[in-house]
């Protein structure tokens, strides 16, 4: 090797490892160690060609040299050309001439000038013995340099380049466990400072808080799906707490509410004489919206007309207010929600299909009250709670009206308990909630009568409250749905919310396997006796 390459590939080596050191991301370092081996060491078009395994194929990654269109165009199959050889060997290759080498396909493009004079090295990107991309560099023919050293050069230069990208991966991962249990601290945070949350420990909604926590800290647009009143507003909210944007603009619309003709000005805005009466321009939700969040609740709502506006923004991130030309941009994450079948409403040609898939990216389920009766109680304290800081009455349920209301279907959800309990707390001129009393405030044909309350219960339920502790109100529950459902212990969970698994073991815990035995028996002799 000549003394004076020598030093200036030792020149060269030192400024690799300090960009390499310097770099924040993978791409500004292998930005940096492709400009050293062109600028220092004359190695042009040099290129570092990754394998991508969701695609199967190498691309090029990062290069020095090359437009973006040419870059873009370095895609290669496994088995093909010398880049493929290089990554399945796993031995560096040398093409003295590119004008006589069959597999040297120029896929790029960026060799037509001079093609003549140039010959290519590359060399495989190893980590733990296996390929994970390809160095490559351009040589002009004249350059007094044996391919052997600069073959040795290319070597270290790429084990650095897997050590970084090695070391980057990890660091990846790591900041990826990082948000996760940053989101969940900012979650109970909130919940300890009274800000945003969900009160529920049913299986149910321990997994849709998993999937808040999972979906908050990225930028995907999330469809609520559920019931009218089971919280679909506060869990937008909570997203938006827990994302980046906390601190901008939480902004929410309801399709349903505003008139048709009204909501694209409301959403887009509208420049002076855009219509009769437009005597100056507004700005819409959406700019208002721009850096935060914008929840559209009742979605299935949205007009057909408009439909392929709201589409361009999702996708394109750009509109037009109403009598404008021109083309505004905004930064604003898409929530929304519906109680309606978007898959049915695309059926009939009532909400158009991509803008279907656009919003339906990262769906969350939120299943109604019914269907997790086990969250009732602590939602009847949740709101109990509030309401006695908010008007500052302490009030109790006696145990016959407790039952009642854990039996209770809650065709209104979460939203109707809340009414529920705060007019129950003004109206009450006792700190005792009674059955008798509670009867009249239920949504009607859904009186405890018909939800399994015997009269007896209701007949004592003005007697002196006594304590009735949890377990002594579940062990009732879990008895009245086995009563209903014919001793069959399957159909009895499903009437509360409950695997057959939880079911058993409710019935072992309480003692109930004679009870039921009995049950059936006696449901036989009276069909026998039929």
């Amino acid at each position: 090797m000549y003394p004076h390459l020598h030093g200036l590939k030792l020149s060269a080596l030192l400024a690799i490892c300090q960009a390499i050191d310097q770099a924040l991301d993978l791409e500004s370092a292998l930005d940096g160690v492709l400009c050293i081996l062109s600028e220092k060491l004359s190695m042009q078009r040099a290129t570092v060609t990754l394998h991508d395994p969701e695609t199967g194929q190498l691309s090029i990654n990062a290069s020095y040299g090359l437009t973006h269109e040419e870059k873009q165009r370095g895609v290669y199959r496994l088995d093909e050309g010398v880049t493929g050889r290089i990554f399945r060997t796993k031995e560096p290759y040398y093409v003295p001439d590119i004008t006589k080498e069959p597999l040297f396909l120029d896929k790029t493009g960026s060799r037509k000038i001079r093609r003549g004079l140039i010959s290519f090295l590359g060399v495989p990107i190893l980590l733990h013995g296996e390929s994970i991309g390809v160095l490559n560099v351009d040589r002009l023919f004249e350059d007094e340099v044996a391919f052997e050293e600069d073959i040795d050069f290319l070597k270290i230069v790429a084990t650095l380049i897997g050590q970084f990208i090695s070391l980057n991966e990890k660091i990846l991962e790591r900041e990826a466990v990082l948000k996760r249990e940053n989101t969940s601290l900012k979650y109970q945070i909130s919940k300890n400072n009274k800000g945003p949350y969900i009160v529920g420990q049913s299986s149910a909604m321990v997994e849709v808080q998993r999937q808040i926590e999972k979906v908050s800290p990225t930028r995907a647009t999330v469809l609520l799906l559920g019931e009218s009143g089971v919280g679909k507003t506060l869990i937008a909210r909570i997203i938006h707490e827990l994302s980046d944007r906390k601190g901008h603009p939480f902004i929410k619309i309801n399709c349903a509410s505003i008139p048709e003709n009204l909501l694209e000005s409301e959403l887009f805005g509208y420049e002076k004489g855009a219509f009769t009466g437009a005597t100056g321009s507004r700005s819409g939700r959406f700019e208002e919206a721009d850096c935060g969040t914008i929840f559209l609740d009742e979605i299935g709502e949205f007009p057909m007309i408009l439909q392929a506006k709201l589409l361009r923004v999702l996708q394109e991130k750009e509109f037009e207010r109403l009598g404008s030309n021109r083309t505004r941009t905004i930064n604003v994450r898409i929530l929304a929600a519906t109680n309606r079948d978007l898959g049915e409403l695309v059926e009939r040609n009532e909400f158009r299909l991509d803008l279907y898939y656009r919003l339906n990216i990262f769906p969350i389920l939120v299943p109604p009250l019914r269907e997790r009766k086990e969250d009732i109680t602590g939602l009847l304290n949740h709101f109990l709670q509030k309401m006695s800081e908010d008007y500052g009455r302490q009030m109790f349920f006696t145990p016959a009206a407790l039952d009642a209301l854990i039996k209770y279907d809650w065709p209104g959800n979460v939203r109707e308990m809340q009414n529920l309990i705060e007019r129950l707390v003004i109206m009450s001129d006792s700190e005792y909630i009674t059955l008798e009393f509670l009867k009249s405030y239920l949504a009607p044909g859904q009186s405890p009568v018909q939800n399994g309350i015997s009269h007896d219960a209701q007949k004592n339920s003005d007697e002196p409250p006594h304590c009735t502790s949890l377990k002594e109100v579940e062990r009732n529950e879990v008895v009245a749905a086995l009563e209903r459902s014919g001793w069959i212990q399957y159909k009895a969970a499903d009437t509360l919310g409950l695997s057959a698994r939880q079911m058993g073991y409710r019935v072992k815990r309480y003692g109930l396997e004679s009870m039921i035995a009995e049950g059936r028996a006696r449901l036989r002799r009276m069909k026998d006796g039929d």
